[in-house]
């Protein structure tokens, strides 16, 4: 059966009953039909966050092969379930580019599902849909100004930094040129759109406390520059009141379930290799204020998601991890190993010897936020006993728990063995999580020690104009906030083409984004995308609807 099928053959519950087992009342809750609500931020207890666990998920640097977070994050909370953890998933939303692009949806797979799969597939409770709208409000209200009030700010159109977004894929609007057609239709300057899940709305939603927090980071979004370099933000425009009106219910994180019955929080969903990669600090609080456990996820492998949710989103929201999983597949150990895509599922526990580094370093990562990682072997029926055992092996020579996982074939009677290593390894550690640096360490101190710690790295490089920005956020008061690189993420160098474990090289620094309003600044190392393209045959070719409202080919 097909991952979509599986959904459908499956009986959910009403969405009132899944807020039951979190303690929720029924008049608490927003209804978005029979089996989704919203839940109101009024629910969060600041007071509880701390005597609960948080379980981060994490993964070896991705490979065509996959690697399955999502899946492991659901099947393990089914698992946590059935042995008595009363747990709570926390995922990030599905953006639509993926979904109709090569990617796919983002709801897990087999009998590790988020349900209903369709909905939060598509559309779902229109957050993106609202982060949309709210930041086309700021460019709207960008270009009417220079159009409407004589540009009275002195906002040079050269130097507005600020674009559109849409919420597809579609590389012919990167880069265009708006204001054509007369004098009447607006100041001709050059822009483009990115995708909606890179859009900064996204990235400060997914850091927000409230909606008041909210419009303080809208407020504090960069959108430009004046003729004389002086800084112009949104809150030049009034836009922040506005913007965040638009948001009234895209704040409140949604409640749906697993195929099993358990509580699904899914709230937010920024790019990983741009932003922060990690629902937001609000869904994230919600589940641990009514459940035991929350287990979550962050974009991409350690040295990204990972390192980003534990430096950027723990340290604003006062968070303390106690456990993380690190997801690795046979499959992909011998992609890194050197095995081509097309011989991955044939028996080579060389193979597998070989791409080991990867994994090591990815381990290596977590421990040096001073947590004790779990290794979940995420298993496919390629794979071979002896495979299985060459990694057991090492995570043992190495003092690292690790765990097969049968999530996606069994749902959480293939977690169980997962569930109660993860329970053991988070039960030890209370306050034992230490981020790798400090807000106020300068932006070289920190890019270095993200850049030798994690991506293994002899040196940072900067190119003049990286040099120069940096030059410019000391002088207009941005220099403290953290960093949140955009690189590559097929490999833990900058270069995508080198694989498993890279040594002896150097990180080069392009440019700098700036994200003033959700709180961090972006390095940019390599090229990075924020408006993907479509591939050659895109998902969207296969999915269809009929005259009963039943939805084929989604995956």
């Amino acid at each position: 059966m097909t991952d979509l099928e599986i959904a459908k053959a499956s009986k959910m519950r009403p969405i009132t009953e899944i807020a039951a087992k979190l303690g929720v009342k029924e008049d608490d809750l927003h209804m978005y039909g029979k089996y989704i609500a919203k839940l109101p931020l009024k629910l969060i207890d600041e007071q509880k966050l701390r005597q609960k666990k948080l379980v981060l998920v994490t993964a070896i640097t991705p490979t065509p092969a996959g690697e399955g977070k999502t899946t492991t994050s659901i099947g393990l909370t089914e698992g946590l379930n059935k042995i008595g953890v009363k747990t709570t998933v926390v995922i990030r939303e599905p953006s639509l580019g993926p979904v109709f692009g090569i990617k796919g949806g983002a709801a897990g797979g087999g009998y590790a599902q988020v349900l209903p799969m369709e909905d939060i597939n598509l559309h779902f409770t229109g957050d993106l849909s609202a982060i949309e709208r709210a930041h086309n409000l700021l460019s709207a209200l960008i270009d009417n100004h220079l159009e409407s009030k004589n540009n009275s700010l002195n906002l040079d159109p050269r130097k507005i930094i600020w674009k559109r977004v849409i919420d597809m894929n579609e590389r012919a609007l990167r880069d265009i040129i708006i204001g054509l057609g007369g004098p009447k239709q607006g100041i001709p300057r050059q822009t483009g759109f990115d995708i909606t899940a890179a859009s900064e709305v996204m990235a400060a939603l997914c850091l927000a406390k409230d909606i008041e927090d909210l419009k303080e980071k809208f407020g504090n979004i960069l959108v430009g520059f004046t003729y004389d370099d002086q800084p112009v933000y949104a809150r030049d425009f009034h836009a922040q009141g506005a913007m965040a009106a638009l948001m009234k219910y895209a704040i409140m994180p949604n409640l749906v379930q697993t195929i099993e019955g358990n509580p699904a929080i899914i709230h937010g969903g920024p790019f990983a290799n741009i932003a922060q990669g990690t629902n937001s600090l609000i869904a994230t609080k919600m589940g641990l204020s009514h459940s035991d456990f929350v287990v979550t996820e962050a974009g991409f492998a350690s040295e990204l998601g990972a390192e980003k949710f534990l430096d950027i989103k723990c340290q604003y929201g006062n968070l303390m991890p106690n456990a993380s999983v690190i997801v690795a597949t046979i499959r992909a150990l011998k992609y890194h190993g050197g095995v081509k895509l097309a011989k991955l599922t044939e028996p080579d526990a060389e193979a597998v010897e070989k791409g080991l580094p990867n994994l090591e370093k990815h381990i290596e990562n977590i421990k040096h936020f001073n947590i004790r990682p779990v290794v979940a072997i995420n298993k496919f029926s390629s794979d071979s006993k002896e495979e299985i055992e060459v990694v057991r092996k090492r995570c043992e020579e190495l003092g690292v728990k690790v765990a097969l996982c049968e999530a996606w074939e069994k749902g959480g009677d293939g977690a169980l063995e997962l569930a109660k290593v993860v329970k053991e390894e988070a039960d030890k550690c209370t306050t034992c999580f230490t981020p790798i640096y400090d807000f106020n360490s300068s932006i070289e101190e920190k890019l270095h020690t993200i850049a030798t710690k994690l991506y293994g790295a002899d040196h940072v490089e900067y190119t003049v104009k990286a040099k120069s920005q940096i030059q410019q956020f000391e002088k207009i008061g941005l220099d403290k906030l953290p960093v949140c690189i955009a690189k590559t993420q097929k490999s833990l160098s900058d270069d995508q083409y080198k694989l498993g474990r890279p040594t002896g090289f150097t990180v080069k620094i392009r440019e700098f984004e700036v994200a003033a309003g959700a709180g961090f600044l972006i390095p940019i190392a390599g090229t990075i995308m924020r408006m993907p393209g479509l591939p050659t045959h895109p998902s969207a070719e296969k999915i269809d609807i009929d005259n009963d409202g039943n939805i084929s080919g989604l995956f």
